[in-house]
């Protein structure tokens, strides 16, 4: 059974691009053994990741997300079961918020910033379906 998960959380510390780097590298080394598929967006110190795969595999990465240090104020946003994947071509995208364009922002959001805290996950979602056809994902 596949399902999908949406989850956003704080960085308990501040985040640089090397170690967000590593954290997508390491992502995209082990998701495709435990047939984990997603993306992934921080920004402002805030996560906001989608996972995709068997209900097991999704819930044990869920379960490691919570109890890591570098997470806080972990919130659960969407989790469903699924027929098909939305996210199946990346192990682990991310993001570019280079091409991330404000109005498309504030079509999902109450303002031009991008807070899962203040968003449905049904939004976010809708958010990032845009993203991938408006090529602002990178896989590398």
């Amino acid at each position: 059974m596949l399902v999908r998960l949406l989850y956003a959380s704080r960085a308990a510390t501040p985040m640089g691009e090397a170690e967000l780097a590593s954290i997508l590298k390491q992502s995209r080394e082990h998701n495709p053994a435990e047939g984990l598929t997603g993306l992934l967006c921080y920004s402002d110190g805030i996560f906001i990741q989608v996972l995709e795969g068997g209900r097991e595999a999704v819930n044990a990465r869920y379960k490691h997300i919570v109890a890591d240090a570098r997470h806080k104020d972990v919130i659960l946003l969407s989790y469903e079961e699924i027929a098909e994947r939305h996210f199946a071509g990346w192990t682990m995208g991310s993001v570019n918020l280079q091409r991330l364009n404000p109005a498309l922002v504030l079509k999902y959001c109450a303002t031009t910033k991008l807070d899962p805290y203040a968003t449905s996950g049904k939004a976010l979602m809708a958010l990032f379906h845009e993203l991938v056809s408006t090529g602002a994902i990178v896989c590398s």
